[in-house]
């Protein structure tokens, strides 16, 4: 037996950058160990499996170490393979069933558009052991916001941000889950960069992290008095994303490239 594998760059309009995920077709409900065992197996950030249910698609995430609640890059190389494998016709919305509720998706040109639910954000005084886990000194970080069981991290300089050089083991040593550490940008026609980073579940560094943008988005559109926003994630892959952030949906849009279609042979494993 053998299943449809996809490797998809996510938030990228060229190969090689972005965020992968995997994307891995079923005709219906899979084990959690087989699930879980094969994200490991991929290695990347986010593996994504998908099987129709209700007149709609059942999506999971996995990283290599845990599953996840939400996830934007692997959602949108989810949808970008259903519309690119002739599953949804160009003009069809994409729906899935997630562990955060329906997820919608549409395609227009070459770009894909995520209708995501806003996180809500609590200021957060102190987080002892965060700056030296980040390794910036304590006056750099401006403000710290949570979100579900996140961080979000402003800090008063995009060149803090892109010259990032976290200690891992100390970060995974935190209370939260992952940490998005963020500023204004100082680039035309980009209004702030982010890196995100979650080495609790097995990813160090995200490449391009859609979820965190749910929280990112909200965050600037407060602070620049604007509700469409050009946001960079600056890892090393990079990617750009545009967002259009309202009291009770954000607009997530960015484009998506297939670069690997395969076959996942699972006879010596259990579904």
């Amino acid at each position: 037996m053998s299943l449809p594998l996809f490797i998809v760059d996510a938030f990228a309009d060229r190969a090689y950058s972005g965020n992968p995920a995997a994307v891995c077709l079923l005709e219906g409900p899979a084990g959690e160990e087989f699930m879980q065992q094969t994200a490991a197996e991929m290695n990347l950030s986010e593996t994504a499996f998908l099987w129709p249910e209700d007149g709609a698609y059942r999506l999971r995430w996995f990283t290599p170490a845990a599953e996840v609640k939400l996830c934007g890059h692997a959602t949108l190389a989810s949808a970008h393979v259903l519309w690119e494998t002739g599953m949804l016709a160009p003009d069809e919305e994409a729906r899935f069933h997630t562990l955060s509720g329906l997820l919608t998706a549409r395609r227009k040109d070459e770009r894909i558009s995520l209708y995501f639910p806003p996180y809500e954000l609590t200021l957060v005084q102190e987080v002892p052991g965060l700056a030296a886990a980040l390794g910036i000194p304590e006056g750099d970080i401006s403000q710290i916001m949570q979100y579900a069981d996140n961080l979000l991290v402003h800090v008063n300089q995009e060149s803090l941000v892109r010259g990032l050089n976290p200690d891992f083991a100390l970060l995974a040593g935190l209370a939260a889950r992952a940490v998005s550490v963020t500023a204004e940008s100082n680039e035309e026609g980009i209004d702030f960069v982010s890196r995100f980073f979650a080495p609790k579940v097995g990813v160090n560094e995200d490449p391009v992290t859609g979820s965190a943008h749910t929280a990112l988005g909200p965050y600037w559109a407060a602070k620049l008095n604007r509700s469409r926003l050009s946001a960079y994630q600056a890892s090393q892959r990079g990617g750009h994303l545009l967002l259009d952030v309202g009291s009770e949906t954000i607009t997530l849009t960015g484009h998506a490239i297939t670069i690997l279609k395969g076959q996942l042979q699972v006879e010596s494993v259990c579904l």
